[in-house]
């Protein structure tokens, strides 16, 4: 961006960042927090961050790259302000849809059966592996990217999701 690129270019990037990339920052951040409403709240914390740094942002990597570092100091921030929390088992409401539009029942249970699965193979993962596939596969991350999003050489980012995928498929398989 140059200084004398108009606001409207500015709040076109911003708008088409969120377009493009906000599920892929909202599924790593959920996978991160692992709530849906933090996982919102953040999410618009990304966004509003991202507009704030408009006219100071400097095209160096990708875009998704940048939002999900913004993503993880958030993340950290809040961790480092929030008392513990205990988790109680929460039901999961589910919207109801017009009977035309609405899938089957049995394909939305099963769908939340393997998200739940899922979320608590996850859970059982160093937080190094963890971080390093929701980075892969919600963020879309390259390794090099990761690698340097984790401050790790790249071997290292690459054994973390080589040792994270072999426990996921240990873990479900069981």
């Amino acid at each position: 961006m140059t200084a004398v690129e108009p606001i409207g270019a500015e709040t076109d990037r911003v708008t088409s960042w969120f377009d493009q990339h906000g599920a892929a920052v909202r599924g790593y951040l959920r996978g991160l927090v692992r709530r849906d409403d933090v996982a919102d709240d953040l999410m618009q914390d990304v966004f509003r961050r991202a507009w704030q740094a408009r006219a100071s942002y400097q095209e160096q990597g990708t875009p998704r790259a940048y939002l999900l570092r913004i993503a993880d100091r958030l993340v950290i921030d809040r961790a480092r302000k929030q008392r513990p929390e205990v988790m109680l088992d929460e039901v999961g409401w589910i919207a109801v849809e017009p009977e035309d539009q609405a899938p089957a029942p049995s394909a939305g249970l099963l769908q939340s059966e393997a998200r739940h699965q899922l979320d608590a193979a996850m859970e059982l993962l160093t937080s190094a592996q963890r971080r390093v596939l929701l980075l892969r596969y919600y963020g879309d991350l390259s390794f090099a990217e990761i690698a340097d999003q984790m401050e790790c050489p790249l071997s290292t980012a690459l054994s973390h999701c080589r040792r994270g995928l072999l426990a996921l498929r240990q873990i479900i398989a069981e």
